[in-house]
């Protein structure tokens, strides 16, 4: 697979220990894919500007609620940051340089900001995977404080959480581990896996090979992300490509349920 410029930096900048993975530069660059001009300096040194404003605001105590609630009033009552209900699925909202530009995003992405922002000023947090809605909570184990940057930075509990979980899911059963922390490397292929759907859905499949290429760097054993790719390729007679994906997808998975539709395409292909 040959990797494009901003692909190899996500792949140099993900091939780093979990722990010292720049979240905001990882990002930056998977928004580099579509923004090629863009320099993610630029917005690093945005971040490190907002997060500069927020440390002259915090009072000495620096006591968890009273951090989260000086962040809060600067990111969503000050700047304006907020979740983009009108055009939720624009993929912009995924892409951190346009969610900086223009303080709209989707809950990861602005939990992105959020996490960035309180990182810089020694205040850890960390992105919680919740089914169906990004959360972000502090990283203190007495605490079971949890924020929602997609509305305004609300704080939530536990019963909150469970209670937002219910209405999203009605038939679905409640796991404690809903609420565990997400690592950097998990946290980036939930933005990838958003904007692969994203792109699939607006016939993108160009993108959303773009968006794979990413994702199979970060998860080289997921083999229907593999698949997935041969497809579009498939999709968009990139021959070549599509036997390579779909032919070392039933390698790795010899009996997956789809196995008769994918030996029908690769004999398509082997015709041509």
């Amino acid at each position: 697979m040959r990797l494009s410029p901003a692909g190899q930096r996500f792949y140099q900048e993900v091939q780093k220990s979990n722990g010292r993975i720049s979240l905001a530069a990882a990002a930056l660059y998977i928004a580099q894919e579509e923004y090629w001009d863009m320099d993610p300096g630029v917005y690093l040194e945005k971040l490190d500007q907002m997060a500069s404003t927020v440390r002259s605001r915090l009072p000495r105590g620096r006591y968890p609620l009273k951090v989260i609630q000086v962040i809060n009033e600067y990111l969503f009552e000050e700047l304006k940051f907020s979740g983009n209900q009108v055009d939720y699925y624009d993929p912009d909202n995924s892409y951190l340089n346009c969610v900086l530009d223009r303080r709209l995003g989707i809950p990861i992405s602005l939990s992105l900001v959020y996490l960035e922002v309180a990182h810089r000023v020694r205040f850890p947090m960390v992105g919680v995977g919740m089914p169906g809605h990004f959360l972000i909570r502090p990283v203190i184990e007495e605490m079971e404080v949890f924020v929602d940057p997609f509305h305004q930075g609300e704080v939530l509990f536990v019963a909150d959480c469970q209670e937002r979980f219910r209405q999203l899911f009605p038939q679905a059963q409640w796991q404690s581990d809903f609420l565990n922390g997400v690592m950097p490397k998990s946290f980036l292929a939930r933005m990838l896996m958003n904007l692969k759907s994203i792109y699939i859905q607006l016939e993108a499949y160009k993108q959303a090979i773009s968006v794979l290429d990413k994702l199979l760097l970060l998860r080289p054993l997921d083999t229907l992300q593999l698949r997935d790719r041969g497809l579009l390729h498939h999709q968009l007679q990139n021959d070549r490509l599509a036997k390579q994906d779909l032919e070392s997808y039933l390698r790795s998975h010899p009996t997956p349920p789809d196995s008769l539709k994918i030996q029908q395409i690769l004999a398509g292909l082997n015709r041509s």
